[in-house]
């Protein structure tokens, strides 16, 4: 059971205010336990008093995702459960533009994260806002990547960690879970069907479900990639951001990050365009864009090698949807040889062992310049979200 903390957030530290619902606008108390709107079911964001601080001002601090900690959700530092995640390399890719005619591209490198993926960042924001809130024991389905990153933050903090996932998840990352001593589940059936599990059996047991945008927090870790990204540009946002799209946190996190940094101060209302990348076997974002749908139906008999983009219904699918409208950007999805082929390109061009999903990011990027969507002397950032080694 959660102990709900009574501490008001350190002014120095956080400005974190309350809760609020992504599709009704209730507004919750920060220290409240909520998971999810107990009116709508809608997923949650921690809201702030933009704190007086110049952007400048954490110019000198280390280079984490925590350097942003005025706008993080940890009232009290000594619940930061890290292990130096954030500050990813933004490398310029000239030779792999030069490839498809592109003149400004970037890749963002998730890879170098602690646990191998921008995972990382989520769990770290989950379990810190876990062990603050005074949760013992943690449970999240995953498709990989996330079910590490869980375990390691879960062991780092001296949290139990339950995780599931499906039977066919690549055997590194059932090994990764047990070596920071996780209990894992294999589960027959895809992620949706390892969330019906936590779901039911989280309140029974005890357990704190950290499923993506169930909680509040891991959205918080992710959106720090938008403060990194700004930054390191200068303080100007990039003309387009390519994400590759499971179940859409870090396209979420991004967007919410550009309407904070506005609202400091910090950058002007420029916004990238936001394109959400999927497998050709696993793509209910892209046909709920075409066919205009403010929600995704749930795809049937999903397939791709790519596992972290084998989400049949993402749970904030409305959320992913709005940025990519909002943003004039477009869902589009590739095959899993056009995902080899490129991931190939990225490593013989740049040296970079990407995962699956960094190679569908740079798929699509050749497929929107050959139908004219993606301008090629635009500023273009590729985000790989992890690294290839899982994957062998």
């Amino acid at each position: 059971m959660a102990i709900e903390s009574s501490a008001s957030p350190s002014p120095a530290f956080s400005s974190f205010t309350h809760l609020e619902c992504t599709r009704c606008g209730e507004r919750l108390a920060r220290d409240g336990g909520a998971n999810l709107c107990p009116r709508c079911r809608g997923p949650l964001f921690a809201r702030y008093a933009p704190p007086r601080l110049d952007r400048a001002g954490v110019s000198g601090r280390a280079r984490s995702m925590w350097r942003w900690h005025e706008m993080m959700p940890v009232g009290d530092p000594s619940n930061v459960v890290s292990l130096g995640e954030g500050g990813t390399p933004l490398l310029s890719a000239p030779r792999l533009g030069a490839k498809a005619g592109f003149t400004d591209l970037w890749i963002k490198d998730e890879g170098n994260n602690p646990s191998g993926s921008f995972k990382a960042r989520g769990l770290s924001a989950a379990v810190s806002r876990a062990l603050e809130l005074g949760h013992t024991a943690i449970a999240v389905p995953t498709a990989g990547n996330a079910g590490g990153a869980a375990a390691a933050y879960a062991a780092r903090a001296g949290l139990a960690c339950h995780v599931f996932m499906p039977a066919d998840t690549p055997p590194v990352f059932r090994v990764e879970c047990e070596r920071y001593g996780a209990a894992v589940t294999m589960v027959d059936g895809l992620i949706d069907a390892c969330g019906r599990l936590v779901a039911e059996r989280a309140p029974l047991e005890g357990w704190h479900d950290v499923s993506t945008l169930k909680e509040p927090y891991r959205v918080e870790g992710k959106k720090t990639m938008g403060y990194e990204l700004a930054e390191e540009f200068g303080w100007e946002l990039p003309d387009a951001v390519l994400y590759p799209t499971g179940g859409g946190t870090g396209l979420i996190g991004m967007w919410k990050a550009f309407e904070e940094m506005e609202a400091l101060g910090w950058i002007g209302p420029k916004r990238p365009r936001m394109f959400s990348v999927q497998a050709a076997g696993c793509a209910p974002i892209v046909r709920a864009f075409e066919e205009g749908k403010p929600v995704s139906e749930k795809w049937e008999n999903a397939a791709t090698y790519a596992s972290g983009l084998r989400v049949p219904k993402a749970y904030a699918d409305d959320l992913i949807l709005s940025a990519v409208r909002a943003s004039g950007g477009i869902a589009i999805a590739v095959e899993d040889e056009a995902m080899r082929r490129a991931s190939d390109e990225i490593g013989g061009s740049e040296g970079l062992f990407v995962a699956p999903e960094g190679g569908a990011v740079w798929a699509a990027a050749k497929a929107l310049k050959i139908s004219a969507d993606l301008d090629p002397l635009a500023r273009i950032v590729l985000f790989n979200t992890g690294s290839g080694f899982k994957y062998l």
